[in-house]
């Protein structure tokens, strides 16, 4: 009959220190090990455990915690029958780990068959496919610890240019990212980065920028894994970059084709798991938006979207609501705050005026050179605001019903509601509201 895991490795004169790792371990792994599987487990040598324990102070096995151990362990299992020439026919990617990582989730193993058979760019096979009655043994030249997410990037070439980045950037990112988090990375790859650059040397890219870039692909506080994202199907999140007025920046998602963020951005790659955190890898960097960047990317602002282009063409609104510099001959200046009409306001209207008026309407939903978010307003009370086209509007806290806050118009509406709000933009703030809003005509 057919040894197990655990009866070959005991049988294995170089995996000694790995038994003896294992019976010393939380969790009763050579129990584990010793049932019907299938596992895969990738076992250090002897000498792998001897540099591990040196490597991180220890002078013996048994000064390591034992509920440590039971994780560095587990990080060697795959709960699957894995051979040398499935990982080669794949030539990379990720395999599921049995240790915990961010958000409970089982961490990821990165894989590379380049030169040989890798994990996580730290360890070699040296012997494959040891054949057990539940699983296979590959032997490993080293210690595979449990991986953070800066670990990974550093792991896969594909990553090579956000790495760079990452130590480029101001705000020592890399110990940024190596802390506690937990920490959700959007991680471009290097066609995404070779694009976003298009020629320009990484070094020539202000470090103070390459910094609230790169934090704009960190979701910090929280491992949002692919899953999640598909339930809530779309919506608004925060980044870790700082948006107009200091505050942090929005970013918006939608999982109908694929999971794409702020409508540029997809992941190709996902639910890679640190011990600190989740990598999504996506194929395109995303930039620091504009209110157009998010009309754009939300479907919910289709018409507006058409009403501020093809509707009004004699008004380049797209290019002025994208401004990030003062001083403009025209006098409109960002930061901007956008009260934004869903479709559904727009399909209320008995009919969307021609441009002359339309365009005065749209202006009459933009307020420049102030980031008006919702915690600046009178609460409770009134607060009024000049307008682009020129009529003041007041908006109202508390809102009646289901809506945040009301609005009085230019031409005294007051039924207009605020229904979602604080959507933060690099240039300034959108507010969404359930109905259009019209001037004193």
């Amino acid at each position: 009959m057919q040894n197990n895991i655990v009866e070959i490795a005991l049988n294995t004169p170089e995996l000694t220190t790995l038994v003896a790792a294992l019976s010393r371990a939380d969790g009763d792994l050579v129990s584990v090990l010793s049932g019907d599987g299938p596992f895969t487990v990738l076992a250090p040598t002897n000498a792998a455990f001897t540099a591990f324990l040196t490597d991180n102070g220890f002078s013996s096995l048994d000064q390591v915690p034992t509920d440590v151990l039971s994780q560095v362990l587990l990080n060697h299992v795959i709960m699957s029958d894995v051979k040398a020439n499935d990982l080669i026919a794949a030539g990379s990617g990720y395999a599921k780990g049995s240790a915990t990582g961010a958000g409970n989730q089982s961490i990821s193993i990165f894989f590379d068959t380049t030169n040989g058979v890798r994990f996580n760019d730290a360890a070699s096979v040296s012997t494959a496919d040891i054949d057990a009655s539940n699983g296979t043994i590959h032997i490993i030249n080293n210690v595979l610890g449990l991986p953070d997410i800066v670990d990974h990037a550093v792991a896969n070439p594909s990553f090579t240019s956000l790495v760079t980045a990452l130590g480029a950037a101001d705000g020592d990112l890399v110990n940024v990212l190596k802390g506690a988090g937990p920490f959700t990375v959007l991680a471009p790859d290097n066609d995404a980065f070779a694009t976003f650059l298009d020629g320009t040397p990484l070094g020539d890219v202000n470090t103070a920028v390459l910094s609230q870039i790169l934090l704009n692909h960190v979701i910090a506080g929280s491992a949002v894994t692919s899953s999640s994202l598909v339930d809530a199907g779309s919506g608004y999140t925060n980044t870790a970059a700082t948006g107009a007025g200091g505050n942090a920046m929005s970013l918006y998602f939608n999982t109908t084709n694929n999971v794409t963020f702020n409508g540029i951005s997809t992941v190709f790659q996902a639910d890679v798991v640190g011990a600190n955190g989740i990598i999504h890898a996506v194929d395109t960097v995303i930039g620091i938006p504009t209110v157009v960047t998010f009309a754009l990317a939300d479907p919910n602002f289709s018409t507006l979207v058409s009403a501020l282009t093809t509707l009004t063409p004699g008004t380049d609104f797209a290019s002025i609501l994208s401004r990030t510099e003062g001083s403009n001959a025209d006098g409109i200046n960002p930061d901007f705050t956008v009260f934004a009409p869903t479709n559904d306001a727009f399909d209320a209207l008995d009919s969307v005026p021609g441009e002359t008026v339309l365009t005065q309407v749209l202006l009459h939903h933009v307020i420049n050179e102030s980031n008006i978010t919702s915690g600046m307003l009178n609460n409770p009370g009134d607060t009024t605001a000049p307008t682009l086209e020129g009529d003041n509007i007041t908006i109202t806290l508390p809102g009646l019903g289901d809506n945040i806050a009301n609005i009085t118009d230019g031409s005294g509406a007051s039924d207009i509601g605020i229904i979602a709000v604080d959507v933060q933009a690099g240039n300034g703030v959108i507010h969404v509201i359930n109905k259009v809003m019209i001037p004193n005509l």
